[in-house]
Order: structure tokens, then C-alpha cells, then sequence
């Protein structure tokens, strides 16, 4: 009798470790989650880097006059007045031959 009892108890035992190792909820399911984990925080670290810069760019273009002035000569092409502008065109050969307008205060 206490044969089949040991020999039931070592059969539970391996059920219990198969059902660990490979079961539902079991440690390969439990390390695939883990690695989906990292790969979402890794995401997320980005978007979170991504956002302050984000921020600090609204704050710079609400407080400082920097950075308007800044994207209006780089997306414009707006000059100050008493500067003079360069634009260099290439010719067709290849090489460029800059041309000049002065603006006038």
C-alpha cells in the first residue's frame, strides 16, 4: 500500500513539474512575458524621451523668441533687416556659384 501511495505521489510530482515547466502560465510563458516587458519599457523609454523634447520645444517657442526666430530663417528664409543673404545655386557642371541679395533696413 505504501508502494502505490509513493509511486501516486512521484506521478503528481511529475504532472506538477510538467505542468510547470510547460503548462499555461508556466515559466516559458512567464519568460516570453518578461521579454515583452523589456521590449514595451524600451519603447516607452524612447516615447518618453521623445515627449520631453517635445515639451521643451513648446516651452522654448512660448517663452523665448530664439527659437521663432530661429524657424522662421530656416523655414521661411526670413533675414533680419541690414543682413545679406547668400543662396548658392549649382551651375551644370556641378559646381556652385553663389548669388547675393542685400536686404535694406
Amino acid at each position: 500500500m505504501a508502494r502505490w501511495a509513493l509511486l501516486g505521489l512521484a506521478l503528481l510530482l511529475a504532472a506538477l513539474q510538467f505542468k510547470l515547466w510547460h503548462g499555461e502560465g508556466g515559466r516559458a510563458e512567464v519568460e516570453e512575458l518578461r521579454k515583452a516587458l523589456r521590449e514595451q519599457e524600451q519603447v516607452n523609454a524612447e516615447l518618453r524621451r521623445r515627449n520631453a523634447d517635445l515639451a521643451a520645444e513648446v516651452e522654448d517657442l512660448k517663452t523665448g523668441e530664439a527659437a521663432v526666430e530661429e524657424r522662421a530663417r530656416l523655414e521661411l528664409g526670413m533675414i533680419k533687416p541690414g543682413e545679406v543673404f547668400y543662396r548658392v545655386v549649382p551651375d551644370a557642371e556641378g559646381a556652385t556659384q553663389p548669388t547675393g541679395k542685400e536686404s535694406t533696413p
